[in-house]
């Protein structure tokens, strides 16, 4: 036996370690042996290992879920990001074959000094293609391309009993369409295949526009989206009365061939598109989370988003600017360790997803909810989407906004209770939310927001390829098994 009480390593599992596995957002946190395969037959031992050990195992990729997702309380955690192999690219086609541990990060850089995009970004690099898959991640084009899983050919995928699965559109299709949202409760992803996109520049062309209010952002993506490649919204929550959802609109294009008229060749290479460390040159972007701290709480962050606003009206008064892809798509990792400036207490993100016809009530709503109980999101980041094919989606093919809160000791209940007074304004206005940010939502409001069919034909094949129920999260224990059919 181990100091720790579990059977030394078997021939055959992966190495392990002992680690405090932590949400994104810093809320939850939890003990955990954790395996670290690379390759499948590590992968099917670690099933094996908790097997034996009589525990569940949770699956992780580099843990950038906000919430519960990849936390595993009272059992093992099962770490991809050792089968972080490209296994081949297509250099005709840009279709990417990889290790399901490669991370967003590891194929743009492979893809784009070939000439090709990830189809699908998140706001951070860092994910996993396993992690992009288990949420079924959206970017700031959603309402052009959908999200990741459309550009997902085929993947294979280890169940618990040790069966591996190649599963696409039109093999083993129910796994394909279930396993893709449904955070790694079916299985373990170990290989992706993925489609990227032919772009003839390293670099986007960048416009900002200022607006007035929620109904004012609104029109314009509406007004835009047929045209533009991405679109992205932030919103300044303080803004009150017709200022209501004032914000601030990027909208982002590819360029043409030909269109861009400097070193073409120099784009494309990994040192025009790395963010910069220093600010100015001079200051580590590292260490500026020790300034900001200073600004989360309501008079600092009422400040910068105020002045926000007033320079994104003259930023909307310039020409569009030529901005690099890693440099547009990955706004998260321009200041690393950001999260910490919350403090201890870490953030959650409240992201509803609210269909066309109501989203503009239920958003305003949710914003002045907030200013009258006083507890404002300290950031607002607004987005279009498309209806998905995906069984567990949480797409309702219209709009989506992220909201940041900041969590306390002192504050933390009363967090928890505002936002389940925001969730019923969510799903009384036909919303959904999503796994991939969620840490708040219960039992009876997935109940509300997926379809009985859905939820019924997801919990067939967990008992399929999963009969012992050995994959589980704290989200899965907080949200879906109190769904699922007994016995």
């Amino acid at each position: 036996m181990s100091v720790f009480g579990y059977p030394k390593r078997q021939e055959g599992e992966p190495r392990t370690s002992f680690q405090s596995v932590e949400a994104w957002g810093m809320t939850h946190r939890a003990d955990a042996r954790v395996f670290h395969p690379t390759n499948v037959a590590e992968v099917k031992g670690a099933f094996a290992a908790a097997h034996r050990d009589g525990v569940t195992i949770g699956p992780r990729g580099t843990g950038c879920s906000y919430g519960d997702a990849s936390v595993n309380t009272g059992g093992h955690t099962l770490d991809i990001t050792g089968m972080d192999k490209i296994l081949s690219f297509d250099d005709e086609t840009g279709v990417a074959d990889c290790e399901a541990g490669v991370t967003i990060e590891g194929l743009w850089k492979h893809a784009l000094p070939r000439g090709y995009w990830p189809k699908v970004v998140s706001g951070t690099m860092f994910p996993t293609l396993a992690g992009t898959l288990g949420a079924n991640i959206h970017g700031k084009n959603n309402f052009r391309v959908g999200t990741i899983g459309d550009a997902v050919l085929e993947f294979d995928l280890v169940t618990p009993a040790g069966e591996l699965l190649t599963c696409s559109r039109e093999s083993n299709s129910d796994v394909f369409y279930a396993a893709i949202g449904g955070f790694g409760l079916l299985g373990a992803f170990t290989r992706v295949k993925i489609g990227t996109k032919k772009v003839h520049s390293g670099n986007l062309e960048v416009a900002a526009y200022a607006t007035a209010n929620l109904a004012e952002m609104m029109s314009y993506f509406e007004a835009h989206k047929a045209t533009s490649d991405y679109l992205v919204g932030w919103i300044d929550c303080f803004g009150k009365g017709k200022m209501l959802g004032r914000g601030l609109i990027h909208d982002a294009r590819y360029l043409d061939p030909g269109e861009d008229d400097g070193d073409i060749e120099e784009s494309f290479t990994l040192g025009h598109q790395e963010l910069p460390e220093n600010i100015m040159g001079l200051f580590p972007k590292g260490e500026l989370w020790h300034f900001l701290k200073h600004f989360t709480n309501d008079p600092g962050m009422r400040l910068i988003n105020g002045t926000k606003f007033v320079s994104g009206l003259f930023e909307g008064n310039r020409p569009p600017i030529r901005q690099s892809h890693a440099g547009f798509a990955f706004l998260l990792d321009y200041v690393p360790n950001w999260k910490r400036a919350y403090g201890k207490g870490g953030l959650i993100q409240y992201q509803p997803f609210v269909p066309e016809e109501t989203a503009h009530d239920v958003y305003s709503e949710c914003l002045k909810w907030s200013q009258r109980k006083g507890i404002v999101p300290y950031l607002g980041v607004f987005k279009r989407h498309i209806h998905d094919p995906f069984l567990m989606t949480y797409s309702t093919g219209g709009w989506s906004m992220a909201m940041d809160f900041k969590v306390t000791a002192a504050n933390r209940k009363d967090v928890w209770e505002h936002t389940k007074e925001l969730t019923e304004i969510v799903l009384e206005g036909g919303g959904r939310f999503y796994f991939a940010k969620d840490m708040v939502i219960g039992s009876k409001d997935a109940q509300r927001m997926f379809p009985k069919e859905n939820l019924a034909r997801f919990f067939e094949l967990k008992n399929r390829l999963d009969p012992d129920h050995l994959l589980q999260t704290d989200m899965w224990r907080r949200v879906l098994r109190p769904l699922a059919p007994k016995g």
